[in-house]
């Protein structure tokens, strides 16, 4: 048996062990999905938007869909993936099981939860009878697949005219208590009108076994909301990702998602923003730094559907050994989306003659009044910078890092949390492979 097959065979067995409240519109919806899954099954390179990313040594796993949760995790084990320099919000999930024991949701300004218990509350039921998988629906196996398996996720609502004083984190923690485990996360945030609200969003395997993530994320921001999302891919030599986060935007909303890809076997970030209203504004940051034969393979679209909005997209990536990098990033503007400013930059540096990057930036423009335009570089490092920085007495491994690092900042220059710009900066220098000797 495949793992298709086993897949769509153990789906009952998942509906026999509670799956979701079977009285909510998310039963109706996961029978769908599994269905969806059947008839398309996982994608291959044959398909154009998969073409540079090859599951099938991934398929070859027997995965265990439903892991058992190792209990003896405790704070100890967790620690150092979280930011514990500020204070927030905490949503901890063990082998996709929400940890009420190592999580902290104590709030009075907004509703931190799981998607299962919320579905107990009249209130956070309706919430999510409204919005679960109203964008993840469309033409996508892997999204299906997620749907159907969805159970304990990360729910967040954040009522209008909120400002959320403390950053929200969710950290899903594989513990390894089985050879090889798939697991299916799902996150669904609900931001009100002129809310704000920032999340930090972690996968961390905590074992050398074999892990594979589907996740999936759904964002509503709602008129004059304001998100900041920030993605933290670090994981182990034998994890691997796929990522897909939809966001949806009302008039006047400001949404940003940043990725920051370091680690990990494969990852495949899909992330797609719909334009909703005027005057949005929707921003898309990512830096990837690979060494070995890592893969990761970043897709964005930006769909501008009304006037006068913008949306500003710059990834970098850093890429040595036999590391590869996928870059396909589409904005589409639609023809009544008149007066649109969009722009999409894509450089990357190639430190080994070894590693590749494959991109495609795409510009589909179908109004005539616009301000559009996108780029993408693929070098290597100024030798005469860095013989000037070795003249000036810099080591020539330093002198490589500091190049790199002016390299990314301007990405990680956007991050809103300086407790957070400390950490991405620290995970930079440790994945250039040296000790900057300054605080970043």
């Amino acid at each position: 048996m495949d793992l298709k097959e086993k897949l769509v065979s153990s789906f009952l067995a998942f509906e026999n062990k509670g799956g979701l409240d079977l009285d909510s519109n998310v039963h109706d919806i996961r029978l769908k999905a599994i269905q969806n899954f059947e008839d398309e099954g996982f994608p291959s390179k044959k398909d154009e938007e998969w073409r540079y990313t090859n599951l099938k040594p991934l398929l070859k796993h027997d995965f265990s869909l439903f892991p058992i949760t190792n209990d003896a995790v405790g704070f100890k084990n967790i620690k150092d993936y979280l930011i514990n320099e500020i204070e927030s919000y905490t949503l901890i999930f063990i082998d996709g099981v929400f940890s009420s024991f190592l999580s902290d949701t104590t709030h009075d300004e907004c509703d931190v939860c799981v998607i299962s218990s919320a579905l107990t509350r009249p209130k956070y039921k309706m919430v999510i009878d409204n919005y679960f998988n109203t964008i993840a629906k469309e033409n996508n196996s892997l999204s299906d697949l997620n749907t159907a398996f969805t159970k304990e996720g990360a729910f967040i609502n954040i009522p209008k005219n909120t400002i959320v004083p403390k950053p929200i984190q969710i950290l899903n923690f594989s513990t390894g208590s089985e050879k090889e485990v798939m697991l299916q996360p799902r996150n669904l945030v609900v931001v009100g009108e002129n809310s704000h609200v920032q999340i930090i969003e972690r996968h961390q395997n905590l074992s050398k076994n074999t892990t594979l993530t589907n996740s999936v994320t759904e964002i509503f921001v709602h008129k004059r909301a304001i998100v900041d999302y920030y993605k933290i891919q670090n994981d182990t030599e034998n994890s691997s990702l796929i990522d897909s986060t939809f966001v949806s935007q009302k008039m006047q909303s400001v949404a940003s998602v940043h990725t920051y890809s370091f680690g990990g076997k494969m990852t495949r970030n899909n992330l797609e923003f719909y334009q909703e209203g005027e005057h949005i504004t929707s921003n898309l940051n990512g830096i990837s730094i690979l060494n070995n034969k890592q893969h990761v393979d970043n897709h964005t679209l930006v769909n501008h559907k009304f006037p006068n909005c913008e949306s500003h997209e710059l990834y970098k990536g850093i890429y040595a050994d036999k590391s590869t990098g996928v870059f396909n990033g589409k904005v589409i503007v639609q023809q009544a989306a008149q007066k649109t400013n969009a722009f999409q930059q894509n450089n990357n540096i190639l430190i080994d003659n070894g590693a590749t990057i494959n991109a495609k930036p795409q510009l589909e423009i179908f109004a005539d009044d616009v301000k559009c335009s996108h780029g993408c570089t693929i070098g290597q490092l100024d030798e005469d910078a860095l013989f000037y920085m070795q003249s000036r007495g810099i080591p020539k491994n330093e002198a490589i890092a500091l190049l790199l690092y002016a390299f990314g900042n301007d990405v990680v220059e956007k991050i809103k949390i300086p407790q957070l710009k400390s950490r991405i900066s620290k995970l930079i220098a440790e994945n250039l492979g040296v000790n900057l000797g300054f605080e970043l």
